[in-house]
C-alpha cells in the first residue's frame, strides 16, 4: 500500500528471525473445501479493498477542481490528506487488533464501515462551495476530512485487519497471511493506472461515485463474510491452531529508537519526494490527476518488487543505478538553461523510481522479527505522512522556490545501506564530541569509543576534508570564471561546480556517509547559485512559484511562473539605464490577436454609443491593463494575491500603476467569482489564468464556457488564451464548444510576432453565442476553424490531458 508499505509484505520472517511454525489444520479443523473457500474470499476481499482505496483519491481529487482551481497544491495537499488519513486507519486498525477481544473486532469495524456507508455518494459537501481568499491549505485538508475522511480510514484499515483474521482462522496458510498483499497490490496498481484511462473515460466522475458507492456495499457484505468465516473456522478447528501466530520469537530483541527512527526516515524520504517531484514536473505542464497517478502508481510498484526475500533487482546494481540517477538529476537541475520537459520528466522518473526502491529495499532488510511487524508498519506509515506533511505544507513557507525537491534527491543518500547506521552515528558523535572538547578546552566533552574513536577520527577528518573543498568550490569557481572569462562551453557555472562535487560522491562509492555529505553538497550549490530550481527573485504560493527575473540583455523584467512567460516590460535601455515603456509586450503587444481584439470590441461598442464591459481573469504582469482607455469598466478577476503584489510594485513592473491606479480587482478563483457576476453584463472576457504553462483544466470545460457566455451581452465574445507547448488544446476547445448548442468559436494564430519579449507569438479561441458575432474578428491574423482533433469535450465530470498531449506530439 503507498505510503508505508503495509500492501507488501515479505513471504518469510522479518529481519531474518525463525517464525515459529504454527500447526497445520487438522483433518478435524478445517475441510479442504472450507479452506478453499475461506482463501478465496479473502483475497477477494483484499483486491476490492484496495480497488477501492486506490481509486477514490484521483477521483474525489478531480471533483474538487472547481473549487480550489488547478494549482500544483491542490494534488501535493491531496496526496498529503491521504498519507495522513492512511495512518489514522493503521492507528484504528492497530487499536483494534491489539486492545478489542477478537469477537468483537467485527462487530466494530463494520458498525464503522456501516457509518461511512451512510455518508455515501461521495461528492462535495453543503456548506464548502468555495475557500477563503490567499492559500487554503487547511481549508481543502478540512474540505477533504468531511467529505471523505471516514469512508477512506474504514477501507484503509482493511488490510491489517483482514490479515489479522486470516492469521487467526486456522488456515493452512494462516501462519505466512502476506500472500494476501499480492493481491492488495495488483488491486492498487489496477485502481491507479485504469482510473485515467478507463474508468473516468467510460463513467465520468458522477457515475464513478455512485459505482464506489455499490462497491463499498458490496465491500461491507465481503467483510461480513469474511468474520463470519474466521469466527466458523476457529470454532471447527483444533485448540492447537487457535493460536495467533504473530506471537512468536518471544526471545527476539525489541527494536530501539534508532531502529523506529530508521524506519521513520526510510519511509519519509521517498513519501515526500513523490509530492516534491509532482509539484515540480506539475508546475510545468498541467494541474491534473494523470499527473500524480502515474509517479504514485510507481511508488505503490516499488514495494512489490523489494519487499520480498529476492529482490528483482540486485542490490549492486540496484545501488548504481540510484547513484547514477541521482546524480544525472542533480546535474541537470543545475542548468540554467530550461530543458525539455520529456527529458526533465523521464529523469526525474527514473531518480524518484530508483530512490523509492533503494529506500524501501533498506526498510525490509531492517525489518525487525514478526511479532513487531504491527508496530513496524506503523512507525512507517507515521514516515510516509511526516515526509507528505513536510513537502505539501512546510516546504512551500520555508523555501520560495521549489528547493525541496533536490533537498530529497541529496537525501535518498541516506537511503543507502549504512547511510545512517547506529555505528556511523556513534562514530560521528565521538568525533564531534573530542572536536569541542579540543575547542571548548573541557575535556568532561569527550566520549569513549574504544575502537570506534580512530575510526570515527579518521571518517571525520574525510568529510570535513570534502565540505571544506565543496565549500570553496561553490564560492571560488563562480569568481574564477569571471575573473579570468573562461570558456566553460556554455555549460554554466553551477553545472561545473556540481560536476566537480559529483565526482567526489562517485569516487566515494564504498562510504555511504560521504556520499550523503557530497549529494547535500551538490544540492547547496544548487540552491546557492543560479540553475533550474534557483532563478530571479521569488516568491511561492498555494498557486505556483513566480519569479521576476532580468532578460539577458538586461533591457526587461520578465515574470515567470514555474518555467512558462508571463509577462514582460521594457525597464532599462542597452546601456543599463532606466528607460520603463509601458507599451504592453510579450503576448499583450499591440498588434497582437488578444490587442487586437480588445481594440474591435471597443470599436463595436464606441460604434454603438457606449464603453465597452471587460473582464480579465488572470492579473499576470499587468500588462493589459495598458489596453484599456479612461472610463472604461474593467475588472480583473484574480486568484493569487502574490500576483496582485508582483504586478503592484514598481520595482517590478509598473504597467498597472501607470495604466489603472485603482485597479477593480477581485480575489478569487475565476469560476466562483465570475458566476456572481451579472448575466449579459460584459462585451468581452479574456480568459487568460495559467498554471505554468496550461489553463487550469477547470476553466476550459464546458460547464465554463457555459458560464462565460452567460455573462456576455448578445454580441460579446470569449477570448480564451490557450497557447501551450505540449498540449492541443485548439482540439479540446473545439470539441468543448462543439458540444454546447447555440455557441461558434474560432481560432486566432499569431503569425506575424518576432519572438522576443517584446513578441511573443500566441494563440487564442474566440467563442460567442452566434457565428455572426465572430464575423468581425475573422479579418485578425489567420483565423481557422474549430475542430476537435479527435478528442471527446471536457467537463466536470471528465477531462483528459493525454489525448492532448498525444496530438500535440503527432503536429509537432
Amino acid at each position: 500500500m503507498p505510503y508505508s508499505g503495509f500492501e507488501a509484505g515479505s513471504a518469510g520472517a522479518p529481519g531474518g528471525a525463525p517464525e515459529a511454525q504454527a500447526p497445520a489444520a487438522s483433518p478435524r479443523g478445517l475441510g479442504r473445501s472450507a479452506a478453499t473457500v475461506l482463501l478465496w474470499v479473502y483475497t477477494a476481499t483484499t483486491f476490492l479493498s484496495a480497488l477501492l482505496l486506490f481509486s477514490v483519491q484521483p477521483m474525489f481529487a478531480k471533483m474538487v477542481l472547481p473549487v480550489l482551481g488547478g494549482s500544483p497544491s491542490v494534488w501535493a495537499v491531496a496526496i498529503f490528506f491521504f498519507q495522513a488519513a492512511l495512518l489514522a486507519g493503521y492507528c484504528y486498525a492497530h487499536l483494534l487488533i491489539n486492545r478489542a477481544p477478537l469477537p468483537l473486532t467485527g462487530l466494530l469495524h463494520l458498525a464503522v464501515c456501516l457509518l461511512a456507508f451512510l455518508l455515501l455518494p461521495i461528492g462535495l459537501p453543503n456548506g464548502w462551495g468555495e475557500p477563503p481568499p490567499g492559500e487554503p491549505y487547511m481549508w481543502q485538508l478540512g474540505l477533504f476530512t468531511v467529505a471523505i475522511g471516514l469512508p477512506f480510514l474504514a477501507v484503509s484499515a482493511n488490510a491489517p485487519l483482514l490479515q489479522a483474521w486470516f492469521a487467526r482462522s486456522g488456515h493452512p496458510h494462516g501462519r505466512d497471511p502476506y500472500f494476501l498483499y499480492a493481491a492488495s497490490n495488483l488491486g492498487s496498481l489496477i485502481a491507479l493506472l485504469s482510473y485515467p484511462f478507463v474508468l473516468e473515460p467510460a463513467l465520468g466522475l458522477q457515475a464513478l461515485s455512485r459505482f464506489w458507492s455499490l462497491g463499498f456495499g458490496l465491500l461491507i457484505a465481503a467483510l461480513l463474510a469474511c468474520f463470519v468465516l474466521m469466527r466458523r473456522a476457529q470454532a471447527e478447528a483444533v485448540p492447537s491452531v487457535q493460536v495467533a501466530p504473530l506471537a512468536v520469537e518471544s526471545s527476539a530483541s525489541r527494536p530501539q529508537w534508532l531502529d523506529r527512527l530508521g524506519w521513520i526516515g526510510l519511509a519519509a524520504v521517498p513519501a515526500a519526494l513523490l509530492t516534491a517531484f509532482t509539484t515540480h514536473v506539475s508546475t510545468d505542464i498541467a494541474s491534473a490527476p494523470l499527473i500524480w497517478v502515474l509517479p504514485l502508481a510507481l511508488y505503490l510498484l516499488t514495494f512489490v518488487l523489494v519487499f520480498r526475500e529476492q529482490p528483482l533487482i540486485p542490490r549492486p546494481i540496484l545501488l548504481v543505478l540510484h547513484l547514477a540517477s541521482v546524480v544525472v538529476a542533480l546535474l541537470m537541475l543545475a542548468q540554467t538553461k530550461h530543458e525539455t520537459w520529456y527529458l526533465t520528466a523521464l529523469t526525474g522518473v527514473a531518480v524518484f523510481f530508483m530512490t523509492a526502491m533503494v529506500a524501501h529495499r533498506t526498510l525490509y532488510e531492517n525489518r525487525p522479527a514478526a511479532r513487531f511487524l504491527t508496530e513496524f508498519y506503523l512507525w512507517m506509515s507515521f514516515g510516509g505522512a511526516l515526509g507528505g506533511l513536510a513537502a505539501a505544507l512546510i516546504a512551500p513557507k520555508v523555501f520560495s522556490e521549489v528547493f525541496e525537491y533536490p533537498l530529497l534527491l541529496a537525501l535518498s543518500m541516506a537511503c543507502r545501506p549504512g547511510a545512517v547506521s547506529a555505528d556511523a552515528l556513534r562514530r560521528t558523535a565521538v568525533s564531534v564530541s573530542d572536536s569541542l572538547a579540543r575547542l571548548l578546552r573541557q575535556p568532561w566533552l569527550r566520549l569513549r569509543g574504544s575502537e570506534l574513536e580512530d575510526a570515527g577520527k579518521q571518517e571525520f577528518l574525510v568529510l570535513w576534508l570534502i565540505i571544506a573543498g565543496s565549500v570553496l568550490l561553490i564560492y571560488w569557481v563562480p569568481w574564477a570564471i569571471e575573473k579570468f572569462n573562461l570558456n566553460i562551453y556554455n555549460w554554466g557555472t553551477t553545472t561545473v561546480v556540481v560536476a566537480a562535487i559529483a565526482a567526489v560522491l562517485v569516487a566515494s562509492y564504498r562510504f555511504p556517509q560521504r556520499q550523503l555529505v557530497a549529494a547535500l553538497l551538490m544540492f547547496c550549490a544548487v540552491v546557492v547559485l543560479p540553475s533550474a530550481v534557483r532563478r530571479g527573485e521569488a516568491q511561492r504560493s498555494y498557486f505556483g512559484v513566480y519569479r521576476v527575473m532580468h532578460s539577458a540583455d538586461g533591457e526587461f523584467n520578465v515574470l515567470m511562473h514555474g518555467t512558462t512567460l508571463h509577462g514582460a516590460q521594457h525597464m532599462r535601455d542597452e546601456d543599463g539605464n532606466a528607460d520603463v515603456n509601458t507599451v504592453p509586450a510579450t503576448y499583450y503587444y499591440p498588434e497582437s490577436p488578444i490587442a487586437q481584439t480588445v481594440a474591435k470590441v471597443r470599436e463595436l461598442a464606441t460604434a454603438e454609443g457606449r464603453k465597452p464591459r471587460i473582464g480579465i481573469t488572470g492579473l499576470g504582469a499587468g500588462s493589459l491593463s495598458c489596453h484599456s482607455k479612461p472610463g472604461e469598466p474593467w475588472r480583473f478577476f484574480e486568484i493569487d494575491p502574490v500576483v496582485i503584489g508582483i504586478a503592484r510594485n514598481p520595482k517590478y513592473f509598473t504597467f498597472l500603476n501607470t495604466c489603472q491606479p485603482t485597479p477593480d480587482i477581485v480575489v478569487g478563483d475565476a469560476r466562483l467569482t465570475i458566476a456572481k457576476e451579472a448575466d449579459a453584463s460584459f462585451d468581452l472576457m479574456v480568459m487568460d489564468a495559467f498554471t505554468s504553462d496550461a489553463v487550469p483544466v477547470h476553466l476550459l470545460t464546458a460547464e465554463a464556457i457555459k458560464l462565460y457566455l452567460s455573462k456576455l451581452k448578445p454580441n460579446g465574445v470569449v477570448l480564451l488564451h490557450i497557447s501551450n507547448r505540449y498540449l492541443d488544446l485548439e482540439s479540446v476547445v473545439g470539441a468543448t464548444v462543439g458540444a454546447l448548442p447555440h455557441a461558434a468559436g474560432i481560432i486566432i494564430s499569431d503569425d506575424t510576432a518576432d519572438g522576443t519579449y517584446a513578441e511573443s507569438t500566441s494563440t487564442v479561441a474566440l467563442v460567442a453565442k452566434s457565428r455572426e458575432a465572430l464575423d468581425p474578428f475573422r479579418g485578425i491574423h489567420k483565423v481557422f476553424e474549430l475542430e476537435d482533433g479527435g478528442l471527446r469535450p471536457w467537463t466536470d465530470d471528465y477531462s483528459d490531458i493525454l489525448g492532448p498531449f498525444i496530438n500535440r506530439y503527432r503536429h509537432r
